[in-house]
């Protein structure tokens, strides 16, 4: 091993600017659908169901193959080889057949000289259909034994003794909404034909090796056939995980027939028909507690919208089991999940992965216990949090993993003193007092978040990093770029590694060519896993210059130091070009691969008990509300947040990546409703329906810091991940509303509101606890 960069130089911890930034900003960051097009590129798009679920007694293709500029029309039947894109149960088809099973669901590609064109002659089938029964609704579907998978059970202690010998006792039902994605650059694959039966396939995609192994078996052709590459995308939250599948399929598909580039995009409005959302749950519930608000026993069931396939279904309730508990111990559960098949999209991936339905439940299960014995809830929050990490008694979680890095004392506490928490509460109080139409609401929510991938062999990744002539360095890794900063923090690690100026490194488009049999860049495990799978590949060019700078300037390689630009042995210094350029003469090898594996990681699914996450990443938000209480209208006044990224690898993009789940998760809480009708159309499928927090949403006054520490896992530089646990955060909003709300009966009554917040339900639960 050789000497670690010098102290007083280093490349991660700081605020570099995102690496694509000035192309973001100047519109030269090029995406899928600014590829320039190949002579020939024809477009592709779809014809949806218009039946919630049906039998497909004939399609009528006829006046979509006459229309103007169309070349080819392609359906199931035309798959050389498997039509189907489930990533765990293949009961996904890519194209219907012989039956749809839900309104939006594709039946054929149409495939015309241009885009409009394509659209147009979708829209002339006539299909005939024959009606099935449609289930549209979780709860209709648990009733009838709907389900896309077999329940789930997790149990610790006796739930129901633990609860019926309480001192008190709350029971009740609960749901949260689900979330579209609404990701920026829509859906869209690009699939150039290669000689030798080669697919090419440009995709918007959080998986190019899922990708690739769906193009491939559509196609009857080895792995080694497809090549699968993204650049970047303009946001994934998820729903690029799994569902991009359908649209590399497709347009794959219509080029292997045509031997002609050809390019799917997805309309939003087709966008949001097709795909699937964040599943929303319902639940049913009991607790005991005693007179001081500490848990005793817990007792839940979960119904998620699975939609019509098992999708990522699975593992999405299988997290949310896991975070029932949030950042507290509970000694006694009794938890069972369903995953409730619907003729409905197939729900999937979302930022948060399940994590955040399971939290929100106990979160509230807590506000109504503290309401209930007039206590503030943040006390009844502190005590049930799980113990410090040498309390024996309660620090083990329910599924059985050890909670070994607990700082969830030492963050609230800091949090509730920089913002005042004590004071703003009874300045709140007063201001209620005296004003009979605006109340106002105040909330603090803990979280703790478990990193890794539920399933253990998917926390692994690859890295490939060369080192050129000139000293610069080309970065390639298995992760995808979706506007999250992973590129810039893995440029940053390699260039900390090799001592040289982050300008010094380029990361190149995910290439499936490149690093084979990636993950998916989900599970917020990114950086944690390129980042490492990069820092071992760069280590090892390292150790090679400083074996070959130990010959040539005097010392010993474990004493070389990389820094700045130099490499220094011996008492002598030169400039990390110079030597590289001595050490090409010389024959050492300038480029390397790298590989991670999380360690110590395991599970079992049956059981659903294990050590299933590397780490916690913990953090806390307050949150203050006005609420009108004759219109239901409200506004966040003012947000401080406090996260736990360990040592941040740069604080600036850290910090941009917990405003913006912050925002996220305040919209998936407060305006972003999923609605369907009696039919099974989902009828919120534009922004003019579906409603996104705007930049007048945010709030004037929104303070977030990074909460000092260091993980105590062997992570990337010891810091802690940023994509998905800040979404949690936001639960103070929605809990300073109901707040809010409970003022209106001087917090005597629980007001019934459910999430997704909107104007409409905030006036519901105002009136409903006035009467």
């Amino acid at each position: 091993m050789t000497k670690q960069n010098e102290t007083s130089w280093a490349e991660v911890g700081k605020s570099h600017p995102h690496e694509s930034a000035v192309l973001h900003v100047s519109g030269r960051a090029n995406y899928t659908d600014d590829m320039p097009e190949t002579q020939g590129t024809l477009h592709a798009a779809l014809g949806l169901s218009t039946q919630a679920h049906a039998l497909i007694r004939h399609m009528d293709l006829n006046a979509v193959r006459q229309a103007q500029g169309v070349i080819a029309v392609f359906t199931a039947r035309d798959f050389p080889g498997s039509n189907q894109c489930g990533p765990i149960i293949k009961d996904d088809p890519i194209l219907a057949d012989g039956v749809v099973e839900y309104v939006g669901q594709p039946l054929f590609a149409v495939v015309a000289r241009s885009h409009e064109l394509a659209r147009r002659a979708a829209r002339l089938a006539k299909i005939d259909y024959e009606t099935l029964p449609a289930i549209l609704h979780p709860r209709a579907a648990h009733e009838q034994q709907s389900y896309v998978l077999p329940p789930m059970s997790l149990t610790r202690g006796d739930a129901q003794h633990a609860i019926a010998n309480a001192p008190h006792r709350i029971s009740g039902e609960w749901q949260v909404g689900g979330q579209e994605q609404f990701y920026l650059e829509g859906q869209i694959a690009y699939a150039i034909p290669q000689e030798a039966d080669g697919m090419y396939v440009a995709c918007s995609t959080q998986h190019p090796s899922e990708m690739q192994h769906v193009v491939a078996h559509a196609l009857a052709i080895p792995l080694h056939s497809v090549q699968v590459e993204c650049r970047r995308m303009g946001g994934g939250f998820g729903g690029k995980e799994s569902q991009s599948a359908l649209w590399a399929g497709v347009a794959a598909l219509c080029a292997f027939k045509l031997q002609r580039p050809v390019k799917l995009r997805a309309d939003r409005d087709d966008d949001m028909l097709v795909t699937g959302k964040r599943h929303e749950f319902h639940y049913d519930y009991e607790a005991g507690y005693n007179d001081e608000g500490l848990i005793l026993g817990v007792k839940v069931q979960m119904l998620s919208r699975a939609g019509f396939s098992a999708d990522l279904s699975g593992p999405v309730a299988t997290r949310a089991v896991c975070h029932l508990d949030n950042a507290y111990f509970l000694s006694d559960v009794d938890i069972r999940a369903m995953c409730c098949k619907t003729n409905t999209q197939s729900n999937t991936a979302f930022r948060g992965f399940g994590g955040p339905q399971g939290a929100i439940l106990i979160e509230h299960i807590i506000d109504d216990i503290a309401r209930h014995l007039g206590k503030d809830a943040l006390d009844v929050r502190r005590l049930n949090f799980y113990g410090r990490n040498d309390d024996e008694g309660r620090n083990v979680t329910h599924y059985g993993q050890k909670v070994v890095d607990n700082v969830i004392h030492e963050l609230v506490a800091e949090l509730e003193q920089s913002s005042d928490y004590r004071a703003r509460r009874a300045a709140i109080a007063k201001f209620n007092a005296t004003s009979p139409v605006l109340k106002k609401g105040l909330a603090l929510t803990p979280h703790k978040f478990g990193i890794a991938f539920n399933v253990t062999h998917l926390n692994q990744a690859g890295a490939l990093v060369h080192v050129y002539l000139d000293g610069s360095v080309l970065v390639n890794h298995g992760g995808t770029e979706m506007g999250q900063g992973l590129n810039t923090k893995v440029a940053q690690v390699v260039a900390h590694e090799l001592g040289v100026p982050l300008s010094a490194v380029r990361i190149t488009a995910t290439d499936t060519t490149k690093v084979a049999n990636t993950s998916a860049t989900a599970a917020s495990t990114g950086t944690d896993l390129n980042g490492k799978a990069a820092q071992a590949a760069a280590r090892q060019i390292r150790d090679r210059l400083a074996t070959y700078a130990a010959t040539t300037l005097g010392g010993v390689a474990s004493e070389v130091s990389f820094s700045d630009g130099n490499i220094s042995s011996g008492g002598n210094t030169v400039l990390f070009s110079e030597l590289v350029q001595k050490a090409y003469l010389a024959r050492v090898q300038l480029w390397s691969d790298g590989f991670y594996a999380t360690p110590d990681l395991h599970w079992d699914g049956k059981s659903m008990k294990g050590n299933p996450f590397s780490y916690y990443a913990y953090g806390a938000a307050v949150s203050e509300v006005v609420v009108d209480t004759l219109t239901g209208e409200w506004k966040l006044l003012r947000a401080d947040v406090l996260y736990d990224a360990g040592n941040s690898l740069n604080p600036a993009i850290d910090k941009g990546q917990v405003e913006g789940a912050f925002i996220q998760g305040m919209g998936w809480l407060t305006t972003e409703e999923l609605v369907w009708n009696a039919s099974g159309k989902l009828t919120t499928h534009a922004p003019s329906t579906y409603k996104i927090p705007a930049i007048s949403d945010c709030p004037e006054d929104f303070r977030v810091s990074l909460f000092k520490n260091k993980n105590v896992a062997d992570s990337i530089h010891r810091s802690k991940a940023v994509g998905e646990p800040p979404l949690l955060l936001p639960f103070s909003v929605f809990f300073a509303i109901r707040d809010a709300i409970a003022s209106v009966a001087d917090h005597q009554r629980h007001p019934p509101l459910p999430a997704p917040a909107t104007s409409e339900a905030i006036l519901r639960a105002v009136n409903a606890i006035r009467d």
